[in-house]
């Protein structure tokens, strides 16, 4: 199986809540990584106990079809009150992903998740999260506003 199935599965594996197959796709020497609240998940059973114990997890995600090349865009597929896969691109050991995620509360917020696998498993991932924003008044003269 190349990197991009691998990355694939992992996606796969989280939109059915099949943890053990989620850690079945993860390297021994996994680490996680938050920049913005300076967290470091090392390890399977600490990413698992995060993932299981989230609070106000609305239950098992979905997820639609994953197409496209390397460098392609992919089906918006979508996890209710979860994730929504918008840009997959990679090759080698290094993917990124981005997309939108909906909390409980309804906010969709932005991320962008960079992978890197190593023996054919996911080995480090570093997930930047940011929420909606008002833009400054002084740039309406110089952009369009997406609806």
């Amino acid at each position: 199986m190349g990197n991009r199935q691998v990355v694939e599965r992992f996606a796969e594996a989280i939109s059915a809540d099949d943890f053990d197959g989620q850690d079945a796709l993860i390297h021994d020497d996994y680490l996680l990584e938050y920049p913005q609240s300076g967290e470091r998940i090392r390890g399977r059973a600490n990413r698992r106990a995060i993932v299981e114990h989230y609070p106000g997890n609305p239950g098992p995600p979905s997820l639609g079809r994953i197409i496209g090349g390397d460098d392609q865009f992919v089906d918006g597929a979508s996890f209710p009150l979860a994730f929504s896969v918008v840009h997959l691109v990679g090759s080698g050991d290094d993917f990124q992903v981005s997309g939108t995620m909906r909390y409980p509360d309804g906010v969709v917020w932005h991320f962008i998740s960079l992978t890197t696998l190593r023996d054919g498993k996911i080995w480090r991932e570093t997930i930047y999260f940011a929420p909606p924003f008002d833009p400054p008044a002084w740039r309406s003269a110089y952009v369009e506003r997406d609806p």
